[in-house]
């Protein structure tokens, strides 16, 4: 039950209702209390002011037999318990109740005179009562019937003064209070219990059953706002977060269908291309066996040889064309085994090197020592390698520096080998680098847009990965990553590096 939010703020509620009211009641009581010992003390001080006067009447005349009839008159009284007079010594010498004459008084009265108190409150005979002692000094009116000097102490005044009708009242005023308190407590706990239930609980709930539906995809729910509170305001925000779902899912359903079709065109597109490709290749070998022919007939200095040779050349570049068309459209199946990355890349450099492009270009490596061997392609990771390096050669027209580099990182527990070709080209623009490895995109004037896209296609038949980064006028660089073969540490130690 007190797992529920709701449960937990209505018990905290009564709880803290139950201190308030606790704590306002405590000081009420309290405060009673002490208006009813305020309204006896006042009441017993009257009283007994009364008392001394009649007293000091009789006493001044002679007449002791009118002293102990006004005590008995006063005994009488209906919260009077007991009026006396007594010696300092204790020992009662008039009192309202004949039978105690001669005896000691009450200790806890008689500690009230010595201890100099006006009035205390202690129980006679099972019922408490207000105790008050006042003394009796000597005047010149006294001096015939006592010898004391005037203003010396011939006697003391006691009154016990009951408090029972004022306990009474107190208890009853305390039953009447706490009842009123436990109703007023009651009818606010359920009040504020029936509030949160209605204004908070059930609509966390609805909120709750409706956040259900959307979990398991029913986008079409919708809350209905009551009132203007906090509750109406998450209802409306829950409504426009749900339209916005459904109207992100309708577009993502049609970017999807688009995208389906797309890669449906582009798959019957490259169906189409692979077989035209296959159907221009074994031609485009005849064609050129022939003009080949045709132009040994005619001598070295005939011009008409010329045209023969510019019209090979093409031939030469639909030829690639069609073997691009069919390696990206079906690429080969790689043939895995061992290979060394740093073995790679000086062969490929050599041939780089043989490039007609590659005369103004600075080639530099730098090798690290130990590198472990990758599970790779021979074949097709030198094509990648070498098809990188071309297009870094021909952007740098006017001369540049290649730089290739090989490390080993660490990426998410798996160990990688890792091989960056650098050159010092005029870059390319943010804009293009999202685009250079879709298929067809080229910036060549001679180019088909198959390069890169064929050696991102290889990498990833091998569990790796191709990226790039490229500033304006600064360069690019081209970043490898192969995976090591299962069980080979890292313990790369240093770099051979090396100028061609």
């Amino acid at each position: 039950m007190f797992k529920s939010l709701i449960s937990r703020v209505i018990l905290l509620n009564i709880l803290l209702l139950s201190i308030g009211v606790a704590a306002f009641s405590l000081m009420h009581i309290q405060r009673d209390h002490q208006d009813m010992e305020m309204s006896a003390e006042e009441s017993a001080e009257l009283l007994l002011t009364t008392i001394e006067n009649a007293i000091f009447n009789a006493m001044r005349v002679g007449n002791s037999d009118d002293v102990q009839a006004t005590l008995e008159n006063v005994g009488r009284g209906s919260r009077i318990v007991r009026v006396r007079i007594f010696e300092p010594d204790g020992t009662i010498i008039k009192s309202a109740q004949p039978d105690e004459i001669g005896t000691r008084v009450n200790p806890r009265e008689l500690a009230l005179y010595r201890n100099k108190s006006s009035a205390a409150t202690f129980e006679v005979n099972g019922e408490e009562v207000l105790g008050m002692v006042r003394p009796i000094r000597s005047q010149q009116v006294c001096y015939r019937c006592h010898e004391q000097r005037q203003d010396e102490i011939i006697g003391l005044l006691s009154l016990n003064f009951s408090l029972s009708p004022s306990t009474e009242r107190l208890k009853e005023s305390t039953e009447f209070f706490a009842a009123t308190t436990g109703i007023i407590l009651l009818l606010l706990s359920v009040g504020s219990a029936v509030i949160l239930i209605r204004f908070v609980k059930r609509p966390i709930l609805m909120l709750m059953d409706k956040m259900a539906q959307v979990e398991n995809g029913d986008l079409s729910v919708r809350l209905t706002p009551e009132g203007n509170d906090e509750m109406a305001r998450v209802s409306s925000s829950f409504n426009s977060m749900v339209e916005n779902l459904q109207q992100a899912r309708k577009q993502l359903e049609k970017y999807h269908f688009q995208q389906m079709e797309r890669a449906d065109r582009l798959a019957s597109l490259g169906e189409m291309a692979t077989g035209v490709a296959h159907e221009v290749k074994n031609p485009l070998a005849g064609i050129s066996s022939a003009i080949s022919v045709m132009a040994d007939d005619f001598p070295e200095d005939d011009p008409r040889r010329d045209i023969f040779r510019q019209i090979l050349e093409q031939i030469r570049r639909l030829d690639k064309t069609a073997t691009d068309l069919l390696v990206f459209g079906k690429p080969g199946k790689p043939e895995f085994a061992y290979l060394d990355l740093n073995d790679l890349v000086k062969k490929t450099l050599f041939f780089v090197s043989q490039h007609p492009e590659a005369r103004n270009i600075h080639r530099r490596k730098d090798l690290a020592r130990d590198l472990p061997p990758v599970w790779a392609d021979a074949k097709q990771i030198q094509q990648v390698v070498l098809n990188i390096s071309i297009n870094a050669i021909q952007a740098m027209q006017a001369g540049g520096s290649l730089h290739l580099s090989t490390t080993a990182v660490e990426r998410r527990g798996q160990y990688m080998v890792q091989l960056k070709i650098s050159d010092t080209g005029k870059g390319i623009p943010p804009e293009e680098l999202d685009k250079i490895f879709a298929p067809f995109y080229t910036t060549k004037t001679q180019g088909t847009g198959l390069g890169l896209p064929i050696c991102k296609q290889l990498l990833e038949q091998h569990q790796g990965t191709l990226s790039v980064e490229s500033r304006l006028g600064e360069g690019t660089t081209f970043t490898i990553e192969l995976p090591v073969t299962a069980g080979q540490a890292l313990g790369v130690e240093g770099v051979e590096s090396a100028q061609v």
